[in-house]
């Protein structure tokens, strides 16, 4: 694995409120958004799965997914292009943010602009 140090992107910008939801709209929102996000990676990546096969509760990084640092850093790039806010490399809940998928999109549900 890689150093992280590679860029300085992959942070929170903390600025923007979280989004209010709930109920079955929410959770399918966030199935959707897991989908989304899911094949966001594939692409970026060129991984050889299907989006629906990325477990949302798998870890990204080692046993689960499989993804290095500099793997994250691709991701953190389209994410951010694509959904409006920057992730920086020195936040200290980057851990948190890329646990798994689905903590993934609940921060981009979170954060997003667009």
């Amino acid at each position: 694995m890689q150093s992280q140090s590679t860029g300085a992107i992959l942070a929170q910008d903390s600025t923007n409120p979280p989004t209010a939801g709930g109920g079955a709209a929410a959770v399918q929102s966030q199935r959707d958004l897991e989908q989304e996000v899911a094949a966001l990676i594939v692409e970026a990546l060129n991984l050889e799965l299907a989006p629906s096969e990325i477990d949302p509760d798998a870890p990204l990084f080692g046993e689960g997914l499989g993804l290095d640092s500099i793997d994250i850093l691709e991701v953190a790039l389209v994410v951010s292009k694509k959904y409006g806010f920057q992730l920086r490399s020195d936040d200290s809940n980057n851990t948190r943010i890329f646990q798994s998928l689905r903590s993934l999109c609940q921060h981009i549900a979170q954060n997003r602009l667009t």
